[in-house]
């Protein structure tokens, strides 16, 4: 199909690249025609193992020999599966699935509200993303993403990231849950400090509030740690993922302490296709093959290297301000606009990410290698070059 009978057709939610994507393998998609770029935005964040990895191929094919889907009115071997594994890599608790991270923090969200209805506020973060269903919207702490749709639910107010001062001064006994990323994507891949995280966690225990965090960008792999709360001595009392946790295959989930299971009961909360054989198949390839082919030791070590090179970079480009993130979840602050250089990239058959207008993004999967990476950073040295000689 041409671009213009696709724009005839569908709905124009998103600004397209002049790209048609056909084909995917490990760190590189192909278009219609026959052109090969990098891609160091994988699925838009979801690729934590690239494209097509070959365990989660295989177990697709498995599944969908054996049966598609399967109601929540009956047990599937594979949601059991797979919830016992998420719950072994995180806290002690129970796992509900659904299709997407908006999902995900919408169930968040009612199992806050339902847990105590009298505390009416939900502490979320400036400059977060949460989704954009109409609370994951509201939650969300930019309101460049609530404009146009009000009336928004009310109850919540929003801390600036990392300033504790003012999140003490926000708490008090209605408030029912702190919920932020543990590095803020959209935002501009800002992580939290260890000392914010902390103040959050005994902010929570002292008003008996719920923390909250959203790992829908950051968990899997992202971080060098299955979830990026892994690398701060904090164990959160809900969590929720989405993305990778598929490798490409919707699927969505949230992770409570067992001490909370009891808040939503049958009829409280639900979802028609959430915890699906088919997606639980992936999400189980894809825990395996992080463990299998040590993708965490992996996303550790590139992401320092990743981050070296950028350094190099930065100190031949005044444009770049910072170089921040964990791991292979990495932002490239500029004082001019990103997306001219995502421009230059994709020129030059390189795909990354613009975020908060100037920050690149850049979350590669995380079996990259340093072959890719030098290919990066030499495409993105060029592409600056070029902007600030040319212009865009």
């Amino acid at each position: 199909m041409d671009q213009k009978t696709f724009d005839n057709y569908v709905l124009n939610t998103y600004s397209r690249f002049p790209i048609t994507i056909v084909k995917g393998q490990g760190m590189s998609v192909w278009d219609d025609k026959g052109r090969e770029y990098i891609d160091f935005f994988p699925g838009f964040g979801a690729g934590n193992l690239g494209h097509c990895h070959p365990k989660v191929v295989a177990a697709l094919h498995r599944q969908i020999d054996e049966i598609i889907h399967v109601p929540n009115v009956y047990y599937n071997n594979a949601q059991g599966e797979l919830a016992k594994r998420i719950v072994e890599n995180t806290f002690d608790g129970q796992v509900f699935f659904c299709n997407s991270g908006a999902e995900a923090n919408e169930g968040a969200i009612k199992l806050i509200r339902k847990r105590n209805p009298s505390k009416k506020t939900i502490i979320t973060l400036k400059d977060s993303f949460h989704g954009r269903t109409i609370a994951a919207v509201t939650a969300t702490g930019q309101p460049v993403y609530h404009d146009g749709f009000d009336p928004l639910p009310g109850g919540f107010e929003y801390c600036e990231a990392n300033n504790i001062a003012m999140l003490e001064k926000m708490m008090n006994a209605s408030v029912a849950a702190i919920m932020f990323e543990p590095v803020l994507g959209e935002g501009g891949i800002v992580p939290i400090t260890p000392e914010f995280m902390r103040a959050a966690r005994e902010l929570c225990n002292h008003y008996d509030a719920l923390m909250v965090l959203d790992e829908v960008q950051s968990g899997i792999g992202r971080t060098g740690k299955l979830f990026a709360y892994q690398h701060y001595d904090v164990v959160p009392d809900l969590l929720t993922m989405a993305k990778s946790l598929g490798g490409g295959v919707p699927i969505g989930a949230f992770v409570v302490k067992r001490e909370h299971c009891h808040i939503l009961q049958p009829g409280n909360h639900g979802s028609t296709f959430g915890g699906n054989p088919l997606a639980c198949s992936a999400g189980i390839a894809v825990l395996q093959a992080i463990a299998d082919e040590n993708l965490l030791e992996n996303a550790t070590e590139m992401g320092q290297y990743l981050w070296e090179k950028l350094e190099g970079l930065k100190a031949k480009y005044a444009v770049i301000k910072e170089i921040r993130g964990i791991g292979l979840m990495l932002g490239v602050v500029l004082s001019v606009p990103g997306a001219d250089i995502v421009k230059q990239c994709l020129k030059k058959r390189v795909l990354l990410n613009c975020t908060h207008k100037t920050v690149l993004r850049l979350m590669p999967a995380i079996n990259v290698t340093k072959y890719k990476i030098n290919r990066l950073v030499k495409v993105l040295d060029q592409a600056l070059e070029t902007y600030l000689t040319w212009g865009a």
